[in-house]
């Protein structure tokens, strides 16, 4: 896993505008150290990888460092869900969801929580980061489709922007990250 996360470090860097779809997981560059041994822990067990998860959980957390340094913006949607979906535990959990909330605060961030309750024009999707308007990587259960024909990365912008209309942010996207929080105790 580790080697995945080094071979797209090129494109995180190039990129100046991540637009990420998440319905399962926190997206990987706002993971913690925690979260991010919780899910890789679980992936490598299933998948019966070998296993490199301080190395890739490293890998992981350097190639996130385009979210504080660099010219890059991010638009980050995520269903209600993620926030509760345990993949650590309730400390990482804890610790996860509250560098949500931190990661909120930067200027080149924007979070939307799509509510479990908000009237769809699309439904729940993959997994899906878009970089800049070249390519979009889809994340499945067994691989990682790059998609980079045009007409097929205006759909998923498209569905991003759907998505998006419907996601809370600011103080209503904080008070469901922080009742997520309450709710681990």
């Amino acid at each position: 896993m580790r080697r995945v996360h080094e071979q797209t470090v090129p494109l995180y860097q190039r990129t100046r505008l991540f637009r990420v779809y998440a319905s399962n997981l926190v997206p990987g560059m706002l993971q913690t150290a925690e979260y991010a041994t919780g899910l890789l822990r679980s992936i490598t067990d299933f998948q019966g990888t070998p296993d490199d998860v301080a190395e890739a959980v490293r890998a992981r957390l350097a190639r996130s460092r385009v979210v504080r340094e660099g010219d890059h913006r991010f638009g980050l949607l995520l269903e209600e869900a993620v926030l509760y979906y345990r993949v650590s535990d309730n400390e990482a959990m804890a610790g996860q969801l509250s560098h949500l909330l931190s990661a909120m605060a930067l200027p080149n961030v924007s979070l939307g929580i799509i509510p479990f309750a908000a009237r769809r024009t699309v439904w729940p999707l993959e997994a899906f980061y878009a970089f800049d308007d070249v390519q979009v990587a889809v994340e499945t259960l067994t691989a990682e489709i790059n998609v980079t024909a045009p007409g097929e990365i205006h759909t998923y912008l498209k569905a991003f922007g759907e998505l998006s209309r419907i996601a809370v942010r600011g103080s209503e996207a904080r008070d469901r990250i922080s009742r997520a929080i309450h709710s681990l105790a």
